[in-house]
């Protein structure tokens, strides 16, 4: 027998199960859908549950706030362009769901690369010994280049780098972001950390033009900012950068008199960072409207989300168009 005095667990009080609180039922769970080879059906097969609800609720007020006329803004970190996932983001922008967009430099990097060349995406662990790690000639010579004529005339960062991505028509260069935003109108601006991009160890980068051409992009996306008191904004794979000028965004516009009513944020990516937690998902939203945190693989998540956004009618679209009729 034991030393020590033990709880009598007859004492315990019970009640039935029908008085409890419950946060799953049948009418929640995932059936597999009979015709497997709809998307509709497999859509609405998804368990009514976590972020499966988190993402229905998701897409519904992105229409929401289209519908209304509100902006939706896309924050794209540059992994959301090295697997792949450009030609739905523009697809986005072309139908018009997606009003605004901003990259960090290594984004328009990547997005160059996949202009020009059709590929992107070094072996640093290969080249870094090597003493090549960032040093192709041509991605940061246009680059800089393209960065100086920007500011030159007075432009911002993503406006500039389109305008000259189209001019230079290559190969690829409907595949681009920055020349398609470009293009279509949408005001696209790119966010830089200066010593963090591969253009900056060059001899050719101006320091002076980048912040220049920069600067102006953050006053851009601050205006594009004051327009989502109703809208939704997207933060795609950045862990830090696009998220701290969110946040300064979100300040500016509400000093200058913007009242958040219902903003939407939403941040995916493929594990849980701070800043995206708190200056996307928590701060801007607090009181004023409903943030998500979605985790999973970019190359997974996004084209679902693209696509059961673009079954949809948009703005300009009938539902005969949306479905493909």
């Amino acid at each position: 027998m034991s030393r020590y005095e033990e709880v009598d667990l007859s004492r315990v009080r019970t009640y039935p199960v029908a008085e409890r609180a419950s946060k799953v039922a049948t009418e929640q769970m995932y059936h597999p859908p009979a015709d497997l080879d709809s998307f509709e059906a497999f859509w609405n097969s998804l368990p009514d549950l976590l972020a499966a609800r988190e993402l229905r609720d998701l897409v519904e007020r992105i229409a929401t706030a289209r519908a209304a006329g509100a902006g939706v803004l896309v924050m794209a970190g540059a992994h959301v362009i090295k697997t792949g996932l450009a030609p739905g983001l523009i697809r986005l922008m072309e139908e018009g769901w997606i009003t605004a967009l901003a990259l960090n430099g290594a984004g328009a990097i990547h997005d160059l690369e996949i202009a020009f060349f059709g590929q992107t995406s070094e072996d640093v662990g290969a080249h870094l010994p090597e003493g090549r790690f960032g040093m192709a000639r041509e991605t940061s010579l246009w680059l800089n280049q393209w960065t100086v004529e920007a500011a030159r005339r007075e432009e911002g960062l993503g406006e500039g780098l389109g305008r000259a991505f189209l001019e230079a028509a290559p190969p690829n260069v409907q595949l681009s972001l920055l020349a398609s935003a470009y293009r279509l109108g949408v005001p696209a601006t790119v966010h830089l950390s200066i010593g963090t991009d591969i253009n900056q160890q060059h001899p050719s980068f101006s320091g002076a033009a980048a912040g220049e051409a920069s600067a102006r992009d953050f006053r851009i996306l601050t205006r594009q900012v004051v327009e989502l008191a109703r809208g939704v904004a997207l933060n795609l794979g950045s862990a830090v950068l696009l998220p701290e000028v969110f946040l300064k965004a979100v300040s500016v516009a509400t000093n200058l008199g913007t009242h958040f009513t219902d903003l939407t944020t939403a941040v995916f990516d493929f594990q849980r960072h701070y800043r995206p937690a708190q200056n996307v998902v928590e701060r801007p939203t607090r009181g004023v409207g409903r943030g998500y945190y979605l985790i999973g693989h970019h190359e997974i998540l996004l084209p679902l989300l693209c696509h059961v956004i673009l079954r949809r009618p948009g703005p300009g679209r009938s539902a005969v168009e949306a479905q493909g009729g």
